[in-house]
């Protein structure tokens, strides 16, 4: 997988500018970006549990078609379930693995590998954050690492958010979120609030 070096200044930068930032929707789309950006990857998405119907429902998405976010309810059971209770799972080919719950879907979007991380705050997990490359991929420590840092940043702001509104759960957060699939984007350009170090990828 082509990607930039990944530092501790690009860490710090992007989780400087996630903690910085008090709307929680501005949070999930900034990590969202940065994380494709940062990984050179195709796409990102954000996701938070519905504790009511066990799905994972997008709180913020990036680098992916409205047709494949649509594509059905993400099952927190079926969908790379051990992410959420494991820890992170690399998927290195989505067309024969048996957790993908879209397999079919999934190719058609030109998705060839997957990284899935937990979203942690307050000691549970509380949703998961999905890495996608166009090409088949073997995640190493270093970007494994660099997405559980950044995610686990996202948790707690997002956490922060939950505390401040007085919200009994994280999922009441995505629920006063505009559709991230019908969103449009408050920012001068696509890319403002993301270190100026990550550049376009190239897929």
């Amino acid at each position: 997988m082509k990607k930039q070096v990944i530092n501790y200044e690009t860490l710090l930068k992007v989780t400087n500018s996630i903690s910085h930032s008090r709307d929680p929707e501005e949070v999930v789309l900034l990590t969202a970006e940065s994380v494709t950006h940062a990984l050179n990857v195709k796409g990102c998405t954000v996701f938070l549990i519905n504790r009511r119907t066990e799905e994972l429902e997008i709180a913020a998405s990036y680098g992916l078609s409205k047709e494949y976010l649509n594509k059905g309810p993400v099952s927190a059971m079926h969908s790379i379930a051990e992410s959420l209770s494991e820890g992170p799972v690399a998927i290195g080919d989505v067309s024969d693995d048996p957790r993908i719950q879209y397999p079919e879907e999934a190719q058609k979007e030109g998705i060839a590998s997957i990284l899935s991380v937990p979203m942690t705050a307050g000691g549970r997990i509380i949703g998961a954050l999905r890495v996608y490359t166009a090409e088949p991929a073997e995640f190493d420590m270093d970007d494994v690492n660099f997405v559980q840092a950044v995610t686990n940043m996202t948790g707690m702001a997002i956490d922060m958010a939950r505390l401040y509104k007085g919200m009994k759960d994280s999922i009441e957060i995505l629920k006063t979120m505009r559709d991230p699939r019908t969103r449009k984007s408050k920012r001068r350009t696509p890319y403002e609030g993301v270190p100026k170090s990550f550049t376009q990828p190239q897929l």
